[in-house]
């Protein structure tokens, strides 16, 4: 159950970061729409799943505060020429919520992160873009937490 509750955390983390880029909505109120309006609750017929609350705000809460970290080592990480202001906002988001954790969140395994981010992505995009989140992140993962690759 906690894990499926950290699931729906990441997916409502990357939206909330999506809506924040697109409609330039501060932190606090992004925690106070989506823990008041979206979180566990039907929306349009769409049942939105119980989410980690404390997960969820430590995600975007850490995207937002490492912004330019993040930024800078998606751009290291991704295709030459191909900054992260190139890359579509949804897959912006989910590339930015992804890096945290490998960068920031050590309690939690990188194959952990990648493989929940990749799903995340698999929910909005086909194969081939979630393949580049896979891709993406495990390059990533594999320079900022090399050992947890060479056992």
């Amino acid at each position: 159950m906690a894990a499926e509750h950290r699931s729906a955390a990441r997916l409502a983390a990357v939206q909330a970061l999506y809506q924040m880029e697109l409609a330039h909505k501060g932190l606090n109120d992004i925690f106070a729409e989506f823990e008041t309006w979206w979180i566990g609750r039907e929306v349009e017929g769409d049942q939105y799943k119980p989410a980690e609350i404390a997960f969820f705000r430590s995600i975007v809460g850490g995207v937002v505060e490492n912004q330019v970290e993040i930024d800078r080592a998606v751009d290291r990480t991704l295709a030459e020429g191909w900054p992260l202001r190139r890359v579509e906002a949804l897959m912006r988001a989910i590339l930015r919520a992804g890096a945290f954790e490998l960068l920031r969140r050590a309690d939690i395994p990188a194959r952990v992160a990648i493989k929940e981010y990749v799903d995340v992505a698999g929910a909005f995009f086909d194969r081939d873009e979630a393949g580049m989140v896979n891709a993406v992140l495990d390059a990533l993962a594999r320079k900022v937490r090399a050992a947890e690759f060479s056992a």
